[in-house]
């Protein structure tokens, strides 16, 4: 019996990047590289070379076509991550309180 391969992963401090199979065909595409903007710090989290990658959105969700290699996601409080080419959606990651779940800000 053959195990389906896992998705590739990417954790980039409160950002999370997973591959996908595709984008949904009703994706719009956005026309900058930010994967998220941090709300304490004002980095962001984007893909530092132009034209490596584009990002999607569609039913709430955001997606990240890799391109062209080298693709870096690069923030100024993490470690930059070399992404391989291919299909991602990425969200940010949530921590839970006992008084509320929250998302994570940067």
């Amino acid at each position: 019996m053959i195990k389906p391969r896992r998705p590739a992963l990417f954790r980039h401090g409160d950002v999370m990047v997973m591959e996908v199979e595709a984008i949904p065909p009703e994706a719009k595409r956005r026309n900058h590289l930010v994967l998220a903007h941090g709300e304490v710090t004002g980095h962001s989290h984007r893909i530092a070379e132009r034209g490596a990658a584009e990002v999607y959105e569609a039913g709430g969700h955001t997606y990240l076509k890799v391109i062209t290699q080298p693709a870096t996601l690069i923030h100024d409080e993490h470690a930059a991550i070399p992404l391989p080419i291919g299909t991602y959606r990425f969200w940010r990651q949530r921590e839970y309180a006992p008084e509320a779940i929250r998302t994570i800000r940067d």
